[in-house]
């Protein structure tokens, strides 16, 4: 694996905790958090986020919201909302950012 491809497999972690983080917070869509992304630095592609977001669903973490009984066009906005099991595995990865945080930037700066 190149350095590109390992920073790829750590940015889609970062990526599917931030995504759950939002989803906590309110329905999300994908033309939103490709510009929250980039906001934070990340550039990611469509090709890239919609497959995440598409897994994430399957993985039972996210479901797409039901806006309405009619059906959308395949160009229709999907919105995604937690799901309990992505409620439980935000609470236990932010216990475990919490933890790498400490020891890899919080003590790395007091052995310096």
């Amino acid at each position: 694996m190149t350095t590109g491809q390992i920073a790829r497999e750590i940015h889609l972690a970062f990526w599917k905790v931030h995504i759950l983080h939002h989803a906590e917070e309110r329905p999300i869509y994908g033309q939103w958090l490709l510009e929250e992304l980039r906001r934070h630095g990340f550039h990611v592609s469509p090709g890239t986020l919609y497959p995440l977001l598409a897994r994430m669903s399957a993985d039972g973490w996210l479901r797409a919201a039901s806006r309405s009984k009619a059906p959308a066009s395949p160009k229709a906005r999907r919105e995604f909302v937690l799901t309990a099991r992505g409620a439980r595995a935000l609470t236990e990865l932010r216990q475990q950012v919490d933890e790498l945080h400490r020891e890899v930037v919080r003590e790395a700066k007091t052995k310096r």
